[in-house]
């Protein structure tokens, strides 16, 4: 019995000791992350707590990491020059923040892209694909992708009346991100957009600068638009998506295991971050109707399709070509 105990016994031992010399091998070091979104429940921030809670276990406490939410570091094209400066070594942006670095990333914020989240997780699971994708955007912005995160639709809101066909956008001055792309997306609506940065968002609607802006039902619930915004607008024409985006002058310094630790625990946080986002997509609307919203279906999205894809010719050339654009469709079996 005593001989049969230790069999059973040493394997367990064993394994204990494999795992403190892997940690082991993991040399110290202070690892900086920044997102603009809050701590705790918010579409950025829940990844990356994953990610820290992971990476510090597995390596023993020698990796430590420095998380800075809520956009203290700065808005999010700031992050992206941060971690091209080695200054942060890992961040969560919308990828629409990349493009000004990376015009490459620009596929995945192409209006009307992805037609159902399921695209999305398709495309982003077909590792050669998004492998080739994820270098082009490291060697134009110095910043790489480990991952991508998937959150809700970008829904309009505003404060003024209820949307319910483009016609209805006429005449409201409505807030999209500095990003071209978007912002070519609501002049094919016939609609001069108002570029601000995100910082400026809120208090752009609290003093009535801007009417209206567009985002995820979770960054509308998080950051509390009920105070400023009355009216929905269920429009699917920009997936949220999001890169767990690294320093490429760090990472490039890190040793092979220290490497593959990140890559491994990054796509681990992304496909956690998938499940929690589609279940907490509803629970956010829900919190944004609770506090006095009010939500519309748009009784002509065809059109709002039919005339957004249609400035997609404009970035054939930004985006790798027209034949990345169809490869990706096919991937995704559309």
């Amino acid at each position: 019995m005593r001989k049969l105990s230790v069999l059973i016994l040493l394997p367990l031992f064993l394994s204990c000791l494999c795992g403190q010399a892997r940690a082991a091998d993991y040399p110290s070091m202070k690892v900086r992350i920044a997102c603009s979104t809050p701590k705790g429940t918010s579409i950025q921030a829940v990844p990356l707590e994953k990610m820290i809670e992971i990476v510090e276990r597995e390596s023993g406490g020698k990796i430590k990491c420095e998380f800075f939410p809520g956009g203290v570091l700065g808005d999010e094209q700031t992050v992206v020059k941060q971690l091209r400066g080695n200054e942060i070594q890992i961040g969560v942006l919308a990828a629409g923040n990349l493009t000004p670095f990376a015009p490459r990333a620009t596929l995945l914020i192409l209006p009307y892209m992805f037609p159902t989240r399921e695209n999305a997780c398709t495309l982003f699971s077909d590792a050669p694909f998004m492998q080739e994708l994820n270098n082009a955007i490291a060697q134009q912005s110095n910043t790489r992708p480990l991952a991508w995160l998937i959150g809700g639709y970008r829904v309009l809101t505003n404060s003024k009346k209820p949307i319910r066909s483009m016609a209805d956008m006429q005449g409201l001055k409505l807030r999209v991100p500095p990003v071209k792309l978007q912002l070519e997306a609501f002049r094919s609506w016939g609609v001069e957009p108002h570029p601000l940065s995100w910082s400026e968002t809120f208090n752009g609607l609290q003093q009535g600068v801007i009417d209206g802006q567009e985002n995820p039902h979770q960054i509308n619930r998080d950051t509390k638009f009920w105070e400023v915004q009355k009216y929905i607008s269920d429009i699917h024409y920009m997936l949220w998506v999001a890169p767990i985006l690294v320093s490429e002058r760090w990472y490039a310094r890190l040793d092979p295991q220290t490497r593959a630790l990140f890559d491994r625990t990054a796509r681990e946080a992304a496909r956690y971050e998938w499940q929690w986002a589609a279940e907490d997509e509803s629970k956010a609307l829900r919190a944004c109707l609770d506090n006095g919203m009010t939500i519309d279906a748009v009784t002509d999205e065809e059109l709002w399709k039919e005339k957004a894809r249609a400035v997609w010719p404009a970035y054939y050339e930004a985006v790798g070509g027209k034949d990345r654009i169809d490869k990706a469709l096919a991937i995704m079996g559309e």
